[in-house]
C-alpha cells in the first residue's frame, strides 16, 4: 500500500476573490490526481482543504492547525500577499513549507517558502515598459488597500519617473469594496494615458464595468484609447466582469489559456474534464498545478517529507509546464517563468501579443532592474551583460 502524504490546500473559494481561489484549488487538485494515478511516484498525496473565506486571520488559524496538529509539512495556498505575510511565521515556527502559487510584489524571501508565481520583473516590469512606449507615461493607479497594490504602484512610479513620466493619481479602496464612482470621476479629472489596476476580486469587476460605462458616454475613455492594465487579471475573472466590459483589457502574466502547445492543450483538456467543459484555466490555476508537481518530484527525489531534504531537492529542479519550462531558482526559491502580454478578446479569452523569448530568471528584489524603457541601459552593468534575460525584454507576436 502506498504511503499517504498529507498536503494542505488553503484557498478562499468563498469571499471577495473566490473566482481566482477556486481556480487555484482546481489546479492543485488536478495535479494531485495526476500524481496519485501516475506510476512515477511511490506515494500518494492526501489533500486537506480549508476555506478561509478571504479572512486574513483565518489563514493563520488554518495553517497553524495543520502544521501543529495534523502533521502536515507542506501547504499549497494563499492568494493575497496579506494572507501570505500572515502565515509565514507559522511555517517558520513549526518548520513547514509553503508553496505559494500567486504572482506577487516581490521583496521577500523565506527559507520556508517556495514561490511558484511571477516575481515583479516577470509581470509589472515588462507591462510598464510596453505601456510607456505604446500609450504614454502618465498612469492612474487604483488598487485594493494592501501590500500587493502598494508595492506594485511604487515600482510603477519608480519606472515612470526614471523615464520622465508620472503617476497622476494613486487611489485605494478596501478589499471587496464596490464603491468605485469616485475613482471614475478622478480618472476623468486627470485624463491619464493608461490605468494600472491592482484591484482584486469583486472590486476589480465593479471598477471595470464602471469604466466601460464611462467609455460608452465619453469616447476619450474607451479601452483602445486609455486602457486598463493589470498584472493579476485572469480568465475566470473575465467571466465575472462580463462580455461587454472585458474586451480590450490588457494583462501581464506568465500563462494564458490561449498558449498554443501540445502540453497546454493536454492541461486544458484534463482541467475541463475534471471541472467542467465551461471552465477556463488561468495563471493562478497553473501556478497551483505546478506547485504540487514540483513538490511531488522533490519528495520522490528526497525519499522523505523532511523540509530540509525537500527544499534541497526542489531548488534547481524543473518541469515542462503548460506555460513552458519552469525551474526553481536555486538562489532565491522563486521560479524561472516566461512573461507574456495579452488583450482580452471577450469574457473568456486573451490574445497574446508579446512574450519573452525564454524563461526569465526571477528577480524578487529587482537587483538587476534597468528602469530605462528600452531595457538596454548604458552598458555599464556587468551583471546585465552576463545575464541578458534579466531585462525581461518581450518580442511582439506577429
Amino acid at each position: 500500500m502506498l504511503e499517504k502524504i498529507p498536503v494542505g490546500l488553503v484557498f478562499s473559494v468563498t469571499g471577495p476573490y473566490s473566482a481566482v481561489s477556486s481556480a487555484m484549488l482546481n489546479g492543485a487538485l488536478l495535479a494531485i490526481d495526476e500524481v496519485n494515478s501516475g506510476k512515477a511516484y511511490d506515494f500518494a498525496l492526501e489533500p486537506k482543504f480549508v476555506d478561509p473565506a478571504g479572512k486574513v486571520a483565518d489563514y493563520r488559524v488554518a495553517c497553524e492547525h495543520m502544521l501543529k496538529h495534523d502533521q502536515v509539512r507542506h501547504i499549497v495556498g494563499c492568494y493575497t500577499s496579506s494572507s501570505r505575510k500572515e502565515v509565514i511565521p507559522c511555517f517558520e515556527k513549526y518548520d513547514g513549507l509553503l508553496w505559494y502559487p500567486s504572482h506577487y510584489e516581490g521583496f521577500e524571501t523565506s527559507s520556508n517558502v517556495i514561490y511558484t508565481g511571477a516575481a515583479p520583473n516577470q509581470h509589472i516590469i515588462p507591462l510598464t515598459k510596453f505601456m510607456m512606449k505604446a500609450y504614454g507615461k502618465r498612469a492612474f493607479c487604483v488598487g485594493s488597500n494592501y501590500i500587493w497594490a502598494w508595492e506594485n504602484n511604487r515600482i510603477l512610479r519608480e519606472i515612470l519617473t526614471a523615464n520622465g513620466g508620472d503617476v497622476v493619481s494613486e487611489r485605494y479602496i478596501p478589499v471587496g469594496s464596490q464603491d468605485v464612482d469616485h475613482l471614475i470621476a478622478d480618472i476623468v479629472r486627470h485624463r491619464p494615458d493608461f490605468i494600472y489596476s491592482t484591484l482584486i476580486g469583486d472590486s476589480r469587476y465593479a471598477f471595470v464595468r464602471a469604466y466601460q460605462e464611462l467609455g460608452e458616454k465619453n469616447s476619450a475613455f474607451q479601452a483602445n484609447r486609455v486602457p486598463i492594465t493589470d498584472c493579476s487579471l485572469s480568465e475566470p475573472e473575465l467571466l465575472r466582469i462580463g462580455p461587454t466590459a472585458s474586451p480590450g483589457l490588457i494583462a501581464s502574466s506568465v500563462y494564458f489559456q490561449s498558449i498554443e502547445s501540445e502540453r497546454n492543450d493536454g492541461f486544458i483538456a484534463s482541467y475541463q474534464a475534471r471541472f467542467g467543459a465551461q471552465t477556463t484555466t488561468c495563471a493562478d490555476a497553473e501556478a497551483s498545478y505546478i506547485s504540487v508537481l514540483l513538490l511531488a518530484n522533490a519528495i520522490q527525489r528526497a525519499g522523505t517529507t523532511g523540509i530540509d531534504a525537500i527544499r534541497h531537492a526542489a531548488l534547481g529542479s524543473g518541469i515542462d509546464a503548460p506555460q513552458g519550462r519552469v525551474t526553481i531558482d536555486a538562489d532565491n526559491a522563486h521560479c524561472y517563468l516566461t512573461p507574456r502580454l495579452a488583450r482580452a478578446l471577450d469574457d473568456r479569452q486573451f490574445e497574446i501579443f508579446a512574450l519573452a523569448p525564454e524563461p526569465v530568471k526571477p528577480d524578487p528584489y529587482l537587483v538587476w532592474l534597468d528602469p530605462v524603457a528600452d531595457g538596454e541601459g548604458d552598458g555599464s552593468s556587468q551583471v546585465g551583460r552576463e545575464i541578458p534575460a534579466l531585462r525581461s525584454r518581450l518580442r511582439l507576436v506577429k
